[in-house]
């Protein structure tokens, strides 16, 4: 069954309208970094001013990503995280969480910040997880290859065969939740296998799930950690220990049918570019020296 909702890149109006969550429910969005300094700057510029928590987790950046971060957004909560692997990046920035929904996004550039309000949306309305697709209508991609889209594929089928589910793209980590859905999923990957273990335990668990396309589009600057046959193995290992080990708190909870939220993605086009992280510094450097000799000629 899809579920039709009208959503723009804003807020949609449907937030401020009761349900399950507060009306002012507050948002976090976690972003596990390495070496993106470049690629920051395009993210955080275009985070909503709805967001209310920002969370950088690093540890392991040789650059200046951290202070581009703090220079770019003063509230910006940094989680120091020096063990190795998106999955301990992500599970540490969930722990430092404080909102009712969090947002889990990349650094690289590929996925839109401005798209968080459609993931938003169905977390008002009755669902527990939304995840985002590729594979649906108004979503796409700029950056998956034909031997990536075709291990996608296999493996989509794959889950959605164990799990009698409905997913159209398993290996895509844009994904928001509820926070109190932590408890129940319980979650223990290390890698990029996490984003799998996230949408499995999602559908045996029972929760109330929607996807919504989204974008992905090329990474900014830099190499992705991303390896194609590594990680394939990875998502197909975790798959097969997860639906045959893992026992959902829930008590093997009736699995919900999974519905689409349908948008039309806008046409316009924006500047995507690498950023010189001295520019950013720069006035951050001057505004503090500034404030320095402020309190010195008061003192």
């Amino acid at each position: 069954m899809v579920r039709q909702l009208s959503i723009s890149p804003q807020l949609p109006a449907l937030f401020s309208e009761p349900g399950i969550l507060s009306p002012q429910a507050s948002i976090s969005v976690v972003i596990p970094t390495l070496n993106e300094e470049k690629n920051l700057p395009w993210v955080l510029r275009r985070m909503p001013a709805y967001v209310d928590e920002v969370i950088i987790v690093d540890g392991r950046s040789q650059d200046n990503t951290v202070e581009v971060a703090k220079a770019l957004r003063a509230d910006v909560v940094v989680v120091n995280e020096t063990r190795k692997g998106k999955g301990v990046a992500l599970r540490a920035g969930f722990a430092a969480a404080t909102g009712d929904i969090i947002v889990m996004l990349d650094a690289d550039g590929s996925m839109d910040p401005q798209e968080i309000g459609w993931f938003v949306a169905p977390l008002q309305h009755d669902f527990d997880f939304v995840k985002g697709s590729r594979h649906v209508t108004g979503g796409g991609s700029e950056d998956l290859t034909r031997l990536r889209k075709a291990g996608n594929r296999a493996l989509t089928g794959l889950a959605n065969a164990v799990l009698h589910s409905n997913y159209s793209d398993l290996c895509y980590g844009y994904i928001a939740f509820r926070r109190e859905c932590l408890e129940v999923l319980e979650l223990q990957s290390d890698g990029f296998e996490i984003e799998t273990e996230l949408i499995v335990r999602a559908a045996r668990a029972g929760l109330r799930i929607a996807e919504v396309p989204s974008l992905e589009l090329d990474r900014i600057s830099g190499a992705s950690n991303l390896q194609t046959f590594r990680d394939g193995w990875r998502v197909l290992h975790t798959l097969a220990r997860e639906c045959t080990l893992w026992e959902a708190p829930t008590a093997g909870a009736r699995p919900e049918a999974l519905r689409r939220v349908k948008y039309t993605y806008s046409n316009v086009r924006f500047p995507r570019l690498p950023v010189d992280p001295h520019s950013v510094l720069a006035p951050a450097v001057k505004q503090e020296a500034l404030v320095a000799a402020a309190v010195g000629q008061h003192a």
